[in-house]
This record gives C-alpha cells, sequence and structure tokens, in this order.
C-alpha cells in the first residue's frame, strides 16, 4: 500500500492550521516545517502530527524542498494553510495513488474563496496547481515566491477541487500583497530582470484588462471587480519595487525574511 506524506510550511497560521490540518488527517504522515511562527500555530499542529521541524526562512521554495526531504512517504501531498481538502478530493487522491496505472504527478485544480465569495473568472478558476506527486519524481524549484513543483515523468490532472480560502477581507489582501510584491520584486532582481517606466505604466493597465474583460471577471460582479483593480495594482506595486530595487541594490538584492 502506498504512503501519502502531506507537506505543509508555515508561519504564524494560528487562524487557518486546525481548519487545514483536519482535511488531511486521513494522510499516513503529516510534515510540518515552520518558520518559528510566534503565535500558537505548532502547538495546533502538534495535536495532528510529531513531524514538527523549524527552519529559517529563505523563501518558499526551499522551505518546501525542505519539508519533502523530512517525509518518508512514497508520495507527496503539498497543500497550504489556507486550503482545505474536501472529500471528493480526498477520494480521488487515495484512489489515484493506490492505481496500479497511475501517473508521477497531478495538477489540481483550485476554487478560491476572495472577499467571502467563490471566483470563477477572470482566470482565477481553474487555477490549475501541481500538488500532488511521487516523492522520488518531483521536486520544488528554489523560488522565494511563487514556487513551482517540477517532474520528472508523466503528468495528469485530477477532477476535484481543492479549496482556497485566500483572502477573508480586504486587510488581509493588503497585507499579503504588500508581502507578495516585495518577494516578487526580489525574485525577478536575481533573475537579472530590472523595470522601466513602461513597466509601471502599461502592466497593471494590461492586467486588468486581461482579467476583468479577456477572462470574463466582470462574471463575478463586484468580487470579480475588486480582484481585477487589485491585481493591476499587485503589478503595480511590485515593478515599482523592482525598480527600486534596481536603482538602490547591488549584489542579489535584499535578505528574505520571514513571511507575515
Amino acid at each position: 500500500m502506498s504512503k501519502i506524506s502531506c507537506v505543509i510550511i508555515t508561519y504564524n497560521e494560528s487562524k487557518n492550521i486546525r481548519r487545514f490540518l483536519e482535511s488531511v488527517s486521513w494522510t499516513d504522515e503529516i510534515v510540518v516545517v515552520d518558520s518559528y511562527s510566534t503565535d500558537d500555530t505548532r502547538e495546533i499542529a502538534s495535536a495532528f502530527t510529531d513531524k514538527i521541524h523549524r527552519l529559517k526562512w529563505s523563501g518558499f521554495g526551499p522551505a518546501k524542498e525542505y519539508a519533502k526531504a523530512k517525509a518518508t512517504g512514497d508520495w507527496i501531498l503539498s497543500v497550504d494553510a489556507d486550503e482545505v481538502v474536501p472529500g471528493k478530493l480526498r477520494e480521488e487522491i487515495q484512489n489515484i495513488t493506490e492505481s496500479d496505472e497511475s501517473l508521477d504527478g497531478y495538477f489540481v485544480p483550485r476554487r478560491s474563496n476572495f472577499l467571502g465569495r467563490w471566483i470563477k473568472h477572470g482566470g482565477w478558476y481553474p487555477d490549475l496547481v501541481l500538488r500532488l506527486f511521487k516523492r522520488e519524481k518531483g521536486s520544488f524549484t528554489d523560488r522565494v515566491v511563487h514556487e513551482e513543483v517540477r517532474v520528472s515523468g508523466s503528468i495528469g490532472r485530477l477532477r476535484n477541487d481543492l479549496l482556497h480560502y485566500t483572502d477573508p477581507d480586504f486587510d488581509h489582501y493588503l497585507k499579503k500583497l504588500n508581502r507578495y510584491t516585495s518577494l516578487d520584486a526580489i525574485q525577478l532582481f536575481r533573475q537579472g530582470r530590472r523595470a522601466g517606466i513602461l513597466d509601471i505604466l502599461l502592466r497593471p493597465i494590461l492586467t486588468f484588462m486581461k482579467m476583468y474583460f479577456f477572462k470574463r471577471g466582470f462574471l463575478d460582479g463586484l468580487p470579480g471587480l475588486i480582484l481585477a483593480v487589485s491585481s493591476s495594482f499587485y503589478v503595480f506595486s511590485k515593478y515599482v519595487k523592482l525598480c527600486h530595487l534596481t536603482e538602490t541594490t547591488t549584489g542579489e538584492g535584499p535578505e528574505v525574511t520571514a513571511p507575515s
């Protein structure tokens, strides 16, 4: 029988961690890598697993690869603290991992809840993320943000949704926006990318047009409009920060600090 290891990285996730862990408690092993949380994240997690490791934060990709290295299962299921694995997805994963005809990795459709509403358009659904793979066949990229899984072998797609409770309110979105745009700017800077006035002027406009009109974000009503405008501001902020790094920074850029 194949063994499934669920891996998660955390930092101050006390508001989400119990809901998440309850949804993956059926897995054979839960590996938590915590970047020195200052809330009770680790205490909550300890009720579900004794495999809790601490790691100084150096980015999402390195942290998830560290978690994978601590796992012992045949399969890796990578899920974030603000996500939930519902029953139908659980059954599908269990069937896949026990099948003799299983592939080496699987994309999972992700449905996101933004400001209390499930978003169906704007390019947000289906948001395919590669979250299930054979441990010996896959690895995480070393990106500090928006990390990916690289699988050596065949890749398929699951049918049932992973639920993502991304932003319960706009204050939460703004805090995450500030954090992620800083990481995005650092990542681009390290890749040798530089920003100019056209990036700052045109990219946000194109982002709004794509999401709201071409990807039919308007069909999600007011949340769809807020999401499109916010996403364009995200792009604006990212390139403003990259421009600032370009003008003021040498070397690889600033150190990546723990997520908030």
